[in-house]
């Protein structure tokens, strides 16, 4: 069950993507990413309040979010200040670069999440998850030539750098879910709403020091509806993929994997709807990343 949950997260996340690189285009980073975070923070909001005032319904209905000891917020608050600092980056990327070289970039998390998942969670790959992992690898190699064609160099576009810097973040804080929802035994909705809090927090701390003091960038700012769906979408993708994580059997390797899937829809719908280059090439290394995914999810 783990596993279509995954996939679920997947459907999700690679809508997320599409309404994200929306709402970046042409637009200020920071206040984007404060929208976005901010609308998970208030769809989960009735969740918190019902949980204060009507315990008994919220439970019934598995939306319950439980009250946790100030060590638990620690540790949730460092999620938080992982997470933020990988938008951050991811943001400010998506915003440079072709939605069809930054999400396959970001399929490498998996090979990340891999090496953690062995060396701190003792998870133990077969040869065919070996393989599936580096065939995902070599695809990023390939997109990176592709890259080129566009005049992206990944050796000296700082932009590349932010996306794997994003990129490396955000495995970390893959792994570090698997602490926080089977070690701590947090339920999802809790796990969410405690960490939109801190993640706010946090991203008006930064906005207070480089966007509000600023009118130029102020004016520069462009509402837009994906704003806040790129919120909502997100929090729909975590919660069926902190529900996976739950289940005892989940191995984060493959679960993280398993959520790169996300990658058909960014690089085939997202590649004709913002008319970027190279598609048809592009398709090969993604037919690679998909078949490396294929291998782990089957093996």
């Amino acid at each position: 069950m783990w596993m279509y949950l995954g996939l679920l997260a997947a459907l999700f996340l690679g809508l997320h993507n599409l309404c994200k690189k929306h709402a970046v285009q042409g637009n200020e980073v920071f206040p984007v990413l404060l929208g976005t975070i901010s609308s998970g923070f208030l769809l989960l909001l009735p969740f918190y309040l019902g949980s204060l005032f009507f315990k008994d319904y919220m439970v019934s209905i598995d939306f319950y979010i439980t009250n946790i000891p100030l060590k638990t917020h620690g540790f949730i608050a460092i999620k938080s200040a992982i997470m933020a600092a990988s938008w951050v980056l991811a943001y400010q990327a998506l915003k440079h670069l072709p939605i069809t070289i930054v999400t396959p970039i970001r399929s490498a998390g998996p090979f990340f999440t891999f090496i953690g998942a062995i060396t701190i969670y003792q998870e133990k790959p077969n040869s065919w998850q070996w393989i599936g992992f580096f065939l995902i690898i070599f695809s990023v190699i390939l997109y990176s030539r592709i890259g080129k064609k566009e005049g992206i160099h990944f050796k000296r576009n700082k932009w590349i750098f932010a996306i794997v810097g994003a990129t490396f973040l955000g495995a970390s804080s893959g792994l570090y879910d698997k602490f926080l929802i089977q070690s701590l035994a947090l339920n999802p909705q809790t796990l969410q709403f405690w960490f939109c809090f801190y993640t706010v927090l946090f991203l008006l701390i930064i906005l207070t020091i480089t966007w509000f003091p600023f009118k130029e960038k102020r004016k520069a700012f462009t509402w837009r509806w994906t704003i806040p769906l790129v919120g909502i979408l997100l929090q729909i993708a975590d919660y069926f993929y902190f529900k996976a994580l739950q289940d005892p059997d989940a191995l984060i390797m493959l679960l993280s994997a398993i959520k790169r899937s996300q990658i058909l829809i960014a690089v085939v719908i997202g590649g004709f709807i913002f008319k970027e280059q190279n598609k048809r090439k592009k398709l090969v290394p993604l037919a690679g990343i998909m078949l490396g995914v294929f291998l782990i999810l089957y093996s």
